[in-house]
């Protein structure tokens, strides 16, 4: 039962890690994952039966996930991005209130804190801002391709990081949704993008395991101020433009999607009402 759990996590993980604005990270912060998740890939040859088994199912859930719904996603933002965006948007503006208990979990919040915040919420949102970059690049090579599986994986890894922003910097984004959904990739791209994934993932959470067991509020701080940056990004439409509102059919229902959106973002979070991290 515990294995199926984990396998449907999986799945949600999966799906933030491809809709752009969105975090896998974050989810996994919200499901209760994050630390035996960073905790199992920093010391997998350490206890590597159980951490196997452990990472196993979610992997599984992560990988299907990708592969299923890059494709609706992708379809969701061609027909439909009003609503689409405005249903990401939700679920970003619900998760701010979990997010924000794991960085007063410690209850050692001092003002510095709220000034990393501040700071990496500025450098996030200037990135952001300076973005033009969002077309796809037509030719990948292999180091576009290992850095279009560091970069995938970072959005798992990392909470407060959009890869698909970041991948869009890089004008790699529809790539990646090429890459995840099956479509036109060949052995010479999954091969860099897979060693790019293993590299990432193994890396990023030796790093974060460390920061969190030293400095545990200051990294959440600074994770929070780069997550509050990516919120006004979901709602930027594939021109760089933002979305704008009407008073027609397709805004009532995206309002109504953004409704339910916050509405799943609290599903989430009561699914696991223990904090992530302990």
């Amino acid at each position: 039962m515990n294995n199926i759990k984990l396998f449907l996590k999986g799945i949600v993980v999966g799906i933030g890690g491809i809709a752009p604005g969105l975090s896998g990270s974050v989810l996994m912060v919200i499901l209760g994952l994050y630390s035996n998740v960073i905790n199992a890939i920093a010391t997998l040859f350490k206890n590597f039966k159980k951490n196997f088994l452990y990472l196993l199912p979610l992997g599984l859930g992560i990988l299907i996930g990708i592969v299923i719904f890059s494709r609706l996603i992708n379809y969701s933002l061609d027909r439909f991005e009003l609503q689409t965006r405005l249903a990401f948007f939700g679920l970003l503006i619900g998760t701010i209130p979990l997010f924000y208990r794991e960085v007063t979990k410690k209850k050692d919040l001092k003002t510095y804190h709220y000034i990393l915040m501040l700071i990496t919420f500025i450098i996030g949102l200037v990135f952001l801002t300076f973005n033009n970059a969002i077309q796809n690049s037509e030719n990948l090579n292999v180091i576009k391709a290992f850095i279009l599986g560091f970069i995938g994986i970072s959005a798992t890894i990392i909470p407060g990081i959009d890869g698909a922003s970041i991948l869009s910097a890089f004008g790699l984004y529809n790539n990646w949704l090429d890459l995840t959904s099956l479509k036109n990739i060949t052995l010479a791209v999954y091969l860099p993008a897979g060693i790019g994934v293993i590299a990432g993932a193994f890396l990023l959470s030796m790093i974060i395991n460390k920061l969190l067991d030293k400095q545990y509020t200051a990294t959440f701080s600074v994770l929070f101020g780069f997550f509050l940056s990516i919120i006004p990004s979901v709602l930027k439409s594939s021109d760089g433009s933002f979305i704008t509102l009407s008073g027609n059919i397709a805004t009532y229902v995206g309002i109504i999607l953004f409704i339910v959106g916050i509405l799943a973002s609290y599903f989430f979070g009561k699914l696991n009402k223990e904090s992530a991290i302990s």
